[in-house]
């Protein structure tokens, strides 16, 4: 695609998106304070190297600035829980088959029970990717209600990883996710080199259509950078701890 088609598309689809809005088919989200953009952000230590002064670190930062959630790998989940059992504004997060995706139907339900009775309050999921890839969607679908079933009203995220789709496939991943019910489609596990862009976004926004809500992850550093992809329609990002540290100190 040349420039000049990008710069054409990027505009096309910024017009859907106002036009969306304007409907009231999708929420601009409007962050304004320190305390809004740290209601938005969801926080997390969820590299295999992450140490568990890093994790205590991320807890306390949490409670300082005010995060939505708190996310670590699986084995730390009860411990992030328990030091946020009396902080009922912060929910701690567990993760379903991350980094890959791959894992079973049966076991990725099972991850989802098991991180709820530790104390999740709530869940982010990787879609099969290889099923999605295949075409194989009915499988994809019973896997995102699985982990939905198996969570039991805590709101589950689905991870799409849309650096890595078609615009095309990214509005059919939109599609199976919100009609198996789950509370947001999210567009990366940050995990990879390719970042998510404000394009992915308006393509998931324009899509949704108000019927699923959005969260971005994956190369999010700056407060520019969330106040456009909120004003897209985009309602929680996902960042490490010293990126969400820093832009609560570059927010103003």
């Amino acid at each position: 695609m040349t420039e000049k088609a990008m710069t054409e598309k990027a505009v096309t689809e910024k017009a859907v998106t106002e036009k969306l809005i304007a409907e009231k088919l999708v929420t601009e989200e409007i962050i304004e304070t320190r305390e809004e953009l740290a209601r938005h952000i969801d926080v997390s230590c969820v590299q295999a190297f992450h140490t568990r002064d890093e994790i205590d670190r991320m807890i306390e930062a949490a409670k300082k600035y005010r995060f939505a959630c708190v996310f670590t790998l699986p084995a730390f989940s009860s411990y992030v829980a328990e030091r946020l059992f009396r902080e009922p504004d912060i929910s701690a997060g567990g993760v379903v088959s991350f980094p890959g995706g791959g894992d079973t139907i049966l076991q990725k339900g099972r991850q989802a029970r098991e991180l709820r009775e530790m104390g999740c309050g709530e869940i982010d999921m990787v879609m099969n990717l290889t099923a999605f890839k295949s075409g194989e969607y009915a499988y994809v679908s019973e896997d995102i209600m699985a982990v939905i079933d198996n969570a039991a009203g805590i709101p589950v995220k689905v991870i799409i990883e849309t650096p890595y789709l078609t615009e095309e496939e990214i509005r059919r991943a939109v599609d199976l996710c919100a009609e198996a019910g789950a509370a947001y489609v999210k567009t990366s596990t940050g995990w990879h080199q390719e970042k998510t862009q404000l394009e992915h976004i308006r393509i998931m926004s324009s899509q949704a259509r108000g019927r699923i809500r959005l969260k971005a992850a994956g190369g999010i550093r700056t407060v520019e950078t969330i106040r456009g992809m909120a004003q897209a329609g985009c309602s929680r990002f996902g960042l490490g701890l010293k990126p969400a540290i820093q832009v609560m100190k570059d927010m103003y």
